[in-house]
């Protein structure tokens, strides 16, 4: 058997996780020589409204921000991208590759006051396996759960997969309380009960939601403060003031155009670094307009990547051609766009057979950079006769148009995983959950199974090229670009130290 130790340091240096930051001014810990109190709420606002409070069935980024107060997982992430024991203390691999052995956390209690065990585990992966789970796309690897002792579960593989323990740090690997999932049943989204720092206590949708103290958490001294209240403000802007009037201790998106100004401010700090994460826009292939691979080339092709980021990032993040950051071992030349060239978008209509252009809807979210972003696009497009008409709405209607795949194109981002497979996969594969743009290639297929069995990293990353070589021509999806985290905070907050997943982990937090 092979210790969990070997596979932590071997996923670090596959992935290559000291990212190299956007910003010169970027502190990566929140900390100072003062003691901090202890006790008090921290007002954290968020760019959107969560949609569902349930691990099993979310879909969304802002979710997992309010996620990591409520539930741990069997395993978190270090600064430095090595796994670290949450609910489970160690863990083995066979030889094979097959098999993995959890050893987990004895005394912890959900916020209901039933026991975390085993059989939580078993409960948890059981549903996260459920067919209209999201989840069910990265553990679908998964051969069978056994529960080996109250506190020791075994999880049999059907293959090697790569990126299972990257997996096991996020929304499949948080576990739910059995007693509450069977008490609110689908009601659980706005009943959630984990064993986290934090207890839910209320929600008004389009507000607030409001978190209090676990009195009994495993991590003795935590959390530090008495209550958490998260605002949904989805205007960057109108959350900046509300940072820097003192209403805000904590907004986890600051506004590009004001990170400059606040370099020297003696109340607010800024933290500033590229992430896993992208933005871009599904194209729906199996319907008009399209399914004609020629009208996916000329969008592409129009699109000015680098007057986005200079425009509305203010030069923070970087042009995407590609899911994966540089950072990733999978990055490389697949991320690197052509210029826009009006006369070959042209072309391509032409052989189209849509000379004179064509009109087609881009559904975007309401948030003012969203809006932002979908005028700039229309613009780049307009001079090819492509005529673009914004659809606005709300980002939880926007989800249910990408489930339904009732679209013609969406502008939507993914937050990024530390396995360049949790960024691509599910994304493109024939018949997986978030594969929103329908689209399906044999040889895709193929290329990225291989690289979920594959153990050595050049191998891995030369699938990873066969593939967006492919898909670069193909187009399902238009990659905009790579985010960095902007999040902003009062310097009167202490005990934050940044993840590159982005989250901000409340635990240790005082002010």
């Amino acid at each position: 058997m092979k210790r969990n130790y070997f596979w932590a340091i071997i996923f670090v240096l596959a992935t290559s996780l000291l990212i190299t930051g956007c910003g010169k001014d970027k502190p990566t810990t929140n900390n100072s020589a003062a003691v901090p109190k202890t006790g008090g709420n921290l007002n954290i606002s968020l760019n959107a409204d969560p949609p569902k409070l349930d691990p099993t069935f979310s879909t969304a980024l802002i979710e997992r921000q309010v996620f990591s107060s409520l539930f741990d997982k069997l395993l978190d992430l270090n600064p430095d991208g090595t796994f670290l024991p949450q609910l489970a203390v160690s863990w083995t691999i066979s030889e094979d590759q097959k098999t993995y052995t959890f050893k987990l956390r004895e005394g912890v209690k959900f916020h209901d006051g039933t026991d975390f065990n085993a059989d939580a585990v078993k409960f948890t992966f059981d549903r996260n396996l459920d067919k209209s789970s999201p989840r069910l796309s990265e553990l679908n690897e998964v051969d069978k759960f056994s529960v080996v002792d109250p506190y020791t579960i075994k999880i049999e593989l059907k293959k090697p997969f790569s990126p299972f323990l990257s997996v096991l740090t996020d929304r499949a690997g948080m576990i739910l309380s059995p007693a509450a999932v069977k008490q609110y049943g689908e009601d659980f989204l706005n009943h959630p009960v984990g064993t986290g720092p934090f207890v839910f206590k209320e929600r008004v949708k389009g507000d607030h939601i409001v978190l209090v103290k676990n009195e009994n958490y495993w991590q003795k001294g935590l959390p530090k403060v008495d209550s958490l209240t998260y605002k949904v403000i989805t205007d960057t802007n109108i959350a900046f003031m509300n940072l820097k009037s003192g209403q805000i201790d904590i907004t986890n998106k600051f506004p590009e155009k004001e990170v400059t100004g606040v370099k020297n401010d003696p109340k607010i700090s800024v933290i500033n670094e590229l992430t896993y994460a992208y933005q871009g826009i599904y194209l729906n292939v199996s319907k008009p307009p399209f399914d004609k691979k020629e009208l996916r080339q000329a969008v592409d092709l129009l699109i000015d990547r680098d007057a986005i980021v200079k425009v509305l990032l203010n030069d923070i993040g970087a042009p995407a051609h590609s899911p994966f950051a540089p950072g990733q071992f999978a990055y490389g030349d697949s991320d690197k766009y052509q210029k826009p060239d009006l006369q070959k978008a042209k072309d391509l209509l032409t052989k189209a057979g849509m000379p004179d252009g064509f009109s087609f809807t881009l559904t975007i979210s309401t948030s003012p950079a969203n809006q932002q972003l979908g005028q700039m696009i229309q613009g780049m497009l307009k001079p090819a006769g492509i005529d673009v008409k914004l659809e606005k709405i709300e980002f939880g209607q926007l989800l249910e148009k990408l489930d339904k795949h009732n679209f013609e194109a969406v502008q939507n981002g993914w937050s990024g995983r530390p396995d360049p497979d949790q960024n691509i996969y599910r994304f493109v594969s024939t018949g997986q959950v978030n594969n929103y743009s329908v689209y399906s290639n044999k040889k895709v297929d193929e290329l990225l199974n291989a690289a979920r069995t594959e153990s050595a990293i050049a191998k891995r990353k030369a699938l990873y090229d066969d593939t967006m070589r492919i898909l670069n021509d193909e187009i399902p999806e238009i990659f905009l670009y790579h985010e960095a985290n902007l999040m902003g905070f009062s310097k009167e907050v202490k005990g934050f130290t940044y993840v590159p997943d982005g989250l901000i982990r409340t635990a240790t937090l005082s002010k």
